[in-house]
């Protein structure tokens, strides 16, 4: 049954998001015929936009897809665990609840005072990974944005010195699962705007009681600081990610700088002129 959004604000920002997203699922393939989708849902208003543009998209696609919605209970302290599955009953979509206790490997290894985010992290990937394969899931949904993005590639070249950053689709560390993220072209603020339009069951991201991951959120603040300061800056930083000239940065892995000579002028210019047109 189609949806029908009889708020304007509602309708107005489902129609904004769900532009941007079905531009990633096509740009990058994200999804095709007879793909079983596991969408991650956490609680978030990420999660909970994800799932629901995911829902629209596939009564409008023209092809056949099925979603199955997973959660991982990593057994904090005052997780409240009726909240999702109610949710998705309510909605009638196929749902899985996976039980971990990651909540007391992560307090028995990280020592008081640390931030967990990055073992806790690693141990859900990997639970979650585990789950896609025993439910045959073709594609793995995560519901990471725009500013994401963008934070992640200003945290592995201050950090780790690479310009690297998360891709809205990619093979996963374990080589058995394909992973999207149909989010990637939609900013934070309009999802949680979205959420709250909604009113998505919100589950506190603070559960476990753990130090936020310091790094990122100093990242974070830098980044909002431009949006106020610099509007459209954060934006254009996100669209340069998706322009990149290779001949005009410094990795000999990606061109040959050592073997450059004028006669390669012409072949470069025409690489350029095809590279801006596939962009039009």
């Amino acid at each position: 049954m189609t949806r029908l959004f009889t708020h304007p604000r509602i309708a107005k920002a489902h129609k904004s998001i769900r532009s941007l997203v079905g531009r990633a699922v096509s740009d990058y393939n994200m999804i095709e015929d007879g793909d079983l989708i596991m969408v991650c849902l956490s609680g978030g208003a990420d999660s909970y936009t994800l799932l629901d543009m995911l829902l629209g998209l596939r009564q409008a696609a023209p092809i056949r897809f099925e979603i199955v919605a997973v959660n991982l209970d990593q057994k904090q302290p005052g997780f409240p665990q009726q909240v999702l599955p109610e949710y998705l009953e309510n909605l009638g979509v196929e749902y899985m609840i996976v039980e971990e206790d990651t909540f007391s490997v992560v307090q028995d290894i990280i020592p008081q005072g640390k931030t967990t985010c990055s073992l806790c992290s690693r141990l859900r990937r990997g639970i979650l990974y585990n789950t896609a394969q025993q439910l045959g899931a073709s594609k793995i949904a995560l519901g990471h944005h725009a500013d994401d993005i963008v934070e992640t590639l200003f945290l592995n070249m201050f950090y780790n010195a690479r310009l690297k950053s998360m891709p809205p689709k990619l093979i996963s560390d374990d080589k058995r699962n394909i992973v999207i993220r149909p989010l990637a072209n939609v900013r934070e603020a309009s999802i949680k705007s979205y959420a709250a339009l909604r009113e998505f069951p919100i589950i506190p991201c603070n559960l476990c009681g753990s130090q936020d991951n310091l790094q990122r959120q100093a990242v974070k603040a830098m980044l909002q600081k431009w949006d106020k300061t610099n509007p459209g800056r954060v934006q254009n930083i996100f669209n340069a990610l998706t322009r990149v000239t290779a001949s005009h940065l410094l990795d000999t892995s990606l061109f040959d700088f050592t073997g450059l000579s004028f006669e390669d002028l012409d072949d470069i210019a025409e690489l350029d002129l095809a590279i801006d047109a596939g962009r039009s």
